[in-house]
């Protein structure tokens, strides 16, 4: 390159920079350019946009989720009025975690509710149990005070979440687990339905479903387990429930006298758990149902197929006294039941869960036996309450009277059918008071304990001549004693009475009380029972008239039965006080129709001295007719050679 050349290269660099410097654009119009551009840019992005929508999606399949059938409270599909299935729409349906469990403690709660006309279970995700359960038609004795007057009715409580848990406990690869720690997810949820699913690992799942039936005091519960074969043993998979039931009577000393855990065994009869102490039981057979029963309400599970005895186990623990819970809780209900899994690969329990009251006829209806929790005594004493009380109690209650009327009516009748037998027992007596001068005769005959053998053959012999007998009105009393001892336990028992009020009692399931006292009086209480005086009173006068049918104690030593009987009133105005008011209003009436019968059998249908005239005319008769035969009857043979035979014995002893 010449020299020529390089300077004109120089010379068009120079002219190009001056050209670059002089025409460079200034800052407002460097913007405007950028803004031009961003513009260009943003309708060449719609035009492609807008070109691609126009395409044809003949090769873009739709993805469609499979659609879900609604169902109805007994697990069926939905259909509607062509018979076509009804289906979740997308805001009923909830996704479902894929993998992997979550701990309870980890999630926030979540809850769920199922109700009919009769109760309300609360759920929860933690754990996918039942958290806590409301009767609707029922309520605490506080709150039946609260809202004496009103129809206002608050639903009782029977457990709360404070400990109430129920969850499946097995053995896996990775450890002991418990559902009752595990968050669970909704798979679906309608107004009757609820079901909760917990993902493992590895396709591995465990479904809690809840229905719901109209007009019932249950749910059904049902447990599926899949994808655990081989991993899980079937015969080892356990429900552990736990419950501390709440208090919902008046004195929560009674409600725990008779509260604690029955349960059936299969082909056998029901047990419990002690009421009084703290008590555990290793089931020895397969056991039909399980009941955590308190006063007048329970929690009952039944099984479909029953629980397995292989570590099924129950426990019942009292509250120490002071302690927190003390006076808010009846006691501690737990136990552990081999539900008796099929398999663990596709394997499903059922049962019904039953939360109510425990009335006879309801718990009947399931037949299963589960009305043996009801405290109605035990043999004959039972099969008068359920054959006789029972029945006609409800049929007087039915006709829609005050049940203290019930209670009357049901004690006339129940004395009217007695009345012949108090009219024997009275005969039986009047015959006693008419040879009593004769036996202490006798008695004074044959002082020497030498002479007892032909004490007592004169004594048969007065007996048989003058038609009366000692043991004549021992049997009429074995009869109505049954009774007697029934309905001590039919009142307190009977659910019927729960806060039905009648005259100054309240409530005829609990105590009544004219004056409550700012003090307690040992074994008495802090307040005073009007009906339990009033029995007390009618039984003292019912003493004082039988006195004199007493027989004194002929040995010495012997108890005095007339100072026993005499204090008997006494000892009852103790033992009744705190006792449902009904039973105490029954023995008072009962007590006081006794008198009424006595007064009028003495009076109009046993004359004491036509009856002394014919028992002398038959003494006369039988010596007469025993001159004739010989004078002595066969009985009296026998009874002579005893007495020879007893008199040799003794004189070969004093040899």
């Amino acid at each position: 390159m010449d020299k020529n050349t390089i300077i004109g290269l120089g010379l068009i660099g120079v002219i190009l920079a001056l050209f670059t410097f002089f025409n460079q654009p200034s800052e407002e119009e460097l913007k405007e350019r950028m803004a031009q551009q961003e513009q260009l840019a943003q309708e060449q992005k719609e035009a492609v946009e807008k070109t691609e929508s126009k395409k044809p999606e003949v090769n873009k399949p739709e993805e469609k989720a499979e659609p879900i059938a609604k169902l109805d409270i007994n697990g069926e599909p939905v259909l509607d009025s062509l018979g076509n299935v009804v289906y979740l729409t997308e805001e009923e349906i909830v996704p479902v975690k894929k993998e992997g469990i979550i701990k309870a403690r980890d999630v926030e709660e979540e809850t769920y509710f199922l109700e009919n006309e009769h109760i309300k279970v609360v759920l929860t995700n933690k754990g996918g149990g039942v958290k806590s359960v409301f009767l609707k038609d029922h309520q605490t004795y506080d709150d039946f005070r609260k809202n004496e007057g009103t129809d206002k009715i608050e639903p009782l409580q029977l457990f709360n979440e404070e400990v109430a848990s129920n969850g499946l406990r097995f053995k896996t690869d990775n450890g002991e687990q418990n559902t009752s720690g595990i968050a669970f997810e909704i798979s679906k949820n309608t107004e009757n339905y609820i079901s909760f699913i917990a993902n493992f690992e590895k396709g591995k799942s465990i479904e809690q479903i809840y229905t719901i039936t109209p007009d019932q005091y249950y749910i059904n519960y049902e447990v599926k387990m899949n994808g655990f074969d081989g991993e899980v043993n079937p015969d080892k998979v356990f429900l552990d429930w736990q419950v501390e039931l709440l208090k919902t009577e008046r004195l929560l000393s009674e409600q725990r006298r008779i509260s604690t855990i029955f349960f059936k065994e299969t082909n056998g009869s029901y047990d419990y758990l002690s009421e009084y102490s703290d008590d555990e039981f290793n089931a020895e057979t397969n056991v039909d149902w399980v009941a955590f029963k308190q006063s007048y309400f329970s929690s009952i599970m039944m099984p479909a197929k029953g629980f397995k005895k292989e570590g099924t186990n129950f426990k019942v623990t009292n509250y120490a006294e002071g302690s927190e819970k003390d006076s808010t809780h009846i006691k501690d209900y737990s136990s552990s039941m081999n539900i008796a899994m099929s398999n663990t690969n596709s394997g499903s329990v059922e049962m019904k869960w039953f939360f109510g009251p425990n009335d006879y006829d309801l718990l009947e209806s399931y037949a299963n036996g589960s009305e043996d929790i009801i405290n109605y005594g035990w043999g004959l004493f039972r099969w008068v309450n359920i054959y006789a009380i029972q029945p006609l109690f409800v049929w007087l209650a039915g006709f829609g009277m005050n049940l203290g009327i019930a209670i009357l009516l049901l004690t006339v009748i129940v004395k009217l059918v007695l009345t012949p037998i108090q009219w024997k027992m009275y005969a039986s007596s009047a015959k006693m008071r008419i040879l009593k001068p004769e036996v202490e005769e006798i008695n004074k005959k044959y002082p020497e304990k030498d002479d007892a053998m032909k004490k007592q053959m004169e004594m048969m012999s007065l007996y048989r001549e003058s038609g009366a007998s000692p043991l004549a009105g021992c049997v009429p009393m074995l009869i109505q004693m049954p009774i007697l001892f029934a309905v001590f336990r039919f009142f307190p028992s009977t659910f019927t009475l729960r806060q039905e009020s009648f005259l100054w009692a309240e409530d005829l399931s609990s105590y009544d009380s004219i004056l409550d006292l700012s003090f307690s009086i040992p074994f008495y209480g802090a307040h005073v029972s009007l009906f339990t005086l009033l029995m007390a009173v009618t039984t003292l006068f019912y003493t004082v008239l039988n006195s004199s049918n007493m027989q004194q104690p002929s040995q010495p030593g012997m108890p005095n039965m007339k100072i026993i009987m005499y204090f008997f009133p006494i000892m009852m105005i103790f033992f009744f006080n705190n006792y449902a008011s009904g039973l105490s209003y029954y023995y008072f009436i009962s007590t006081l129709m006794s008198i009424l019968t006595m007064v009028m059998i003495k009076n109009f249908f046993v004359n004491e001295d036509k009856l002394k005239a014919k028992m002398a005319a038959r003494q006369d008769a039988s010596k007469k007719d025993g001159k004739k035969k010989g004078g002595k009857s066969k009985f009296q043979e026998r009874l002579e050679q005893m007495q020879k035979a007893q008199q040799e014995k003794l004189k070969n002893g004093k040899k």
